[in-house]
């Protein structure tokens, strides 16, 4: 379980980097799709939190921890369909971090019973919560190499 718990504070800590990265960036350079690309910046933000507790939440039959406009509409197959204005924005950054403290405090009160395994696209099998939990950061990795680039480009 410690070990388990530092993930999910490294997990944080990636997210706070993250929003340092953008904090200089206007609502349509957040909103702004390059040529070239199918999302924005504030999409992939938006899609850490979601993958997350998709992964963490409904992968264990539980149901997610933030609201589903924060959900659905940033799942893996979605792209944005709405300018997403300041305040929606700021929310998204609120929820970023705080969905880790709730995905801390459920883990260590130990809700994640069952969890469904899961074949991902890269090679790699989750068969528990932990093994979910650690395939965050390779995953967020990835997005925040998308974000670095779209930053370059808008």
């Amino acid at each position: 379980m410690p070990d388990t718990l530092a993930t999910i504070a490294q997990i944080k800590n990636t997210r706070a980097f993250v929003l340092t990265l953008v904090k200089d960036l206007s609502t349509e350079q957040l909103n702004k799709i390059p040529e070239g690309f199918n999302n924005n910046i504030i999409w992939n933000i938006a899609h850490l939190t979601a993958a997350q507790q998709n992964l963490c939440y409904v992968r264990s039959g539980l149901a997610v921890t933030i609201e589903e406009n924060y959900f659905s509409l940033f799942l893996s197959g979605t792209k944005p369909d709405h300018f997403i204005e300041k305040e929606e924005i700021d929310l998204i950054f609120e929820v970023l971090l705080n969905s880790m403290d709730r995905l801390a405090a459920d883990y260590a009160n130990g809700i994640f019973i069952q969890f469904d395994p899961w074949d991902k696209r890269y090679g790699m099998k989750l068969n528990t919560i932990e093994d979910a939990i650690n395939f965050v950061p390779f995953h967020e990795g990835m997005h925040i190499g998308y974000i670095m680039a779209l930053k370059k480009l808008v």
